[in-house]
């Protein structure tokens, strides 16, 4: 059973840690690189619990409505890269929106609580997959910089410059006066 408030409180301490923020992004470019959002409704997913870092490994929990399952493939690729992934029903504890007296809790003024059926998916992945694809992730980039600033454009203060740029048309001679 997974209540809305543990959420919140997971979502604040990512907010607080950097370091939890950065796990997190690196997590997620790691299931971005292994294509896993071409899955139907893997886009959908939502933080429910982590980053968890342990010595090897780094573990998120996400949810998903019970309509809306991941697909199932999605989580058999991530075997392929020794990920564990668990996958399971659960439920979810929400506060009803109060429309009629009979939705609030008795002797408060807070909606009674509702119990929403989800998917929940366990994704357990090792620290050496997520630091692989980080150090692709900056090699790449730096190779795309270093690309834009080769192209830049040529220092005309430089001699080879001067001799490589085209001259200044030569003004056209005047005409004598008094002749058309």
């Amino acid at each position: 059973m997974i209540d809305t408030l543990d959420i919140i409180k997971n979502i604040n301490t990512i907010y607080e840690s950097n370091t939890s923020l950065t796990v997190l992004k690196d997590f997620e470019r790691v299931l971005d690189e292994l294509d896993m959002y071409v899955y139907s409704n893997w886009k959908q997913g939502e933080l429910v619990e982590g980053p968890v870092i342990d010595r090897h490994w780094v573990k998120c929990s996400f949810m998903w409505d019970k309509n809306s399952m991941p697909d199932p493939m999605g989580g058999k690729r991530l075997l392929d890269y020794d990920c564990k992934v668990r996958m399971g029903e659960s439920v979810i504890v929400e506060p009803r929106t109060i429309r009629k007296p009979d939705d609030v809790r008795p002797g408060t003024r807070k909606g009674k609580l509702d119990r929403k059926p989800i998917w929940v998916v366990e994704i357990m992945m090792p620290k050496k997959l997520i630091m692989d694809m980080y150090t692709g992730y900056k090699q790449q980039v730096e190779t795309q910089l270093q690309a834009a600033t080769s192209i830049a454009a040529p220092d005309l203060e430089t001699p080879e410059a001067e001799a490589a740029a085209p001259a200044a048309p030569a003004a056209a001679p005047a005409a004598p006066e008094g002749t058309v």
